[in-house]
Parts: C-alpha cells; structure tokens; sequence
C-alpha cells in the first residue's frame, strides 16, 4: 500500500509532463548533435566534389562516412552524407551504466542549405566506413634557393628581367608551381604561387631585385587571403607594409 502510495505522484508526474525521455534517447540526442556539428564544419558556399566532401567529413572526430550521393555540392541536390556518429548518456538513478548508441544521420552539403541544418535520420547502410586518399602534399616554395640565386644590383644599376627569367628557369621548379615576373623602374618583382581555392590563404612568395636590394619573403596570413593582393607581382614590386 505505502509503495503505490509512492509511486502515484510519479506517475502523476509523468502523466502530466510526458514521456520522460530515457538515457538511450539522450545518447541518441548527443550522436545528432555530433552529426550536427559536422554539417556546420561542412557547411559553405565554395563548391566542392563529393569526394572533396567526403574526405572532409571522414576528418571529422567521431564522424564515419558511410554513404555519399551526388557529385557536386553545386550540381542537382548537392551531396547528401550519411555519417554514422555515436552518443552516451546516463540513466537518472544512482550508479547507472553508461548507455552508448551509434546512430546514423544524413547531411545535406549544397549552396542552399541552412546554418545548423538538423540532420535527418537514416537507415546506417551494410558495410565498413569509406576510405578516401590523402591529398598529395603542395610543393614546398624555393625560398632559400630563390634568396641565393637571385642577381644582386649594385646602387646606380638597373635590374635585367631576362637574368631573373633564366634564374628561374634554371631552378627547375615543380609543374604546380606558377611565376609572374615583372619589370618597372629599373626594378623587377617576382611571384612563385600554388593554386588556392578562393577561400583559404594561398601559399606564395615574392620577390622584388632593385638596385641595392634583393629580397624574397612571404606575405602575412592576411594578405595572402583572397582579395587581399598580397600574392601579386604586384605586391612584389611595390611591397606591401604589414596588415593595418
């Protein structure tokens, strides 16, 4: 008698406030919120392949790529990722075991999709999680090679574009890597450039040989960001100061 006499304002309790939610479905909740995050890290407007995407979303702590569609985040739908992510949680009463689940979600890359997009629940496909190859590292950038074969102008001369053209071209440099040589004044500016995607810093370095003075350095960060100028043959001739 005196334990229904307990239990009835639980009841009661539970009745009135609904279902109170168990540590599976907490774990549940904290595998979403994984996932959630991933579609935020995932999210932007530079279109991307789906391996692109998918290579990113497997670098993800606590994220497994099970399943891609699409081809381009800017193609159709974009790319749909069905990432498979884990939660725990304890249950409310003293020394509870720990609940762990594995859940999978699905999540929408595409110029259209919104800020913190909930993912949606989906069925976790057979099979191990998929592998993607590592980007092949960029080429280093000859900067000691560039600082130490380049010509020296004495004061009162004048810069030759053709000698810095062949010192160039006798360094050899890999295929990836583009130069931009320029001539103004008596002074000639140089630019040694990777490929950037537009949003990113992009690795440069610039050189300037003037009478007096030759020197190679690489812009800051913040220069070297897009639209900033600071990877230019530009900026090489007419050096820019540090960012204001």
């Amino acid at each position: 008698m005196h334990r229904l006499l307990l239990l009835a304002p639980l009841l009661l309790f539970a009745v009135g406030c609904g279902v109170v939610p168990t540590a599976e479905d907490e774990a549940t909740d904290a595998a979403r919120e994984v996932a959630r995050k991933a579609g935020e890290r995932l999210y932007g407007q530079r279109p991307r392949t789906a391996e692109e995407v998918g290579r990113s979303a497997s670098g993800i702590d606590g994220v497994e790529v099970l399943r891609l569609t699409g081809t381009s985040t800017h193609d159709g739908d974009g790319v749909d990722v069905v990432v498979r992510t884990s939660g725990s949680a304890y249950a409310e009463w003293r020394d509870a075991e720990e609940v762990v689940v594995e859940r999978c979600f699905s999540v929408r890359v595409s110029p259209r999709t919104e800020w913190r997009e909930e993912p949606r629940d989906a069925d976790c496909p057979d099979g191990p999680p998929l592998v993607f190859a590592p980007l092949p590292e960029p080429p280093p950038l000859p900067y000691e090679e560039l600082d130490a074969k380049l010509p020296r102008v004495p004061e009162g001369g004048r810069a030759d574009e053709a000698a810095v053209r062949r010192t160039l071209a006798a360094l050899d440099l890999h295929p990836a890597i583009r130069t931009e040589v320029k001539a103004i004044g008596g002074r000639v500016g140089v630019l040694l450039s990777l490929p950037g995607n537009g949003f990113d810093p992009q690795d440069c370095l610039l050189a300037r040989v003037a009478p007096g003075e030759t020197a190679v350095w690489s812009p800051t960060r913040i220069q070297r960001m897009p639209g900033e100028g600071g990877c230019s043959v530009t900026s090489a001739l007419n050096r820019l100061g540090p960012p204001h």
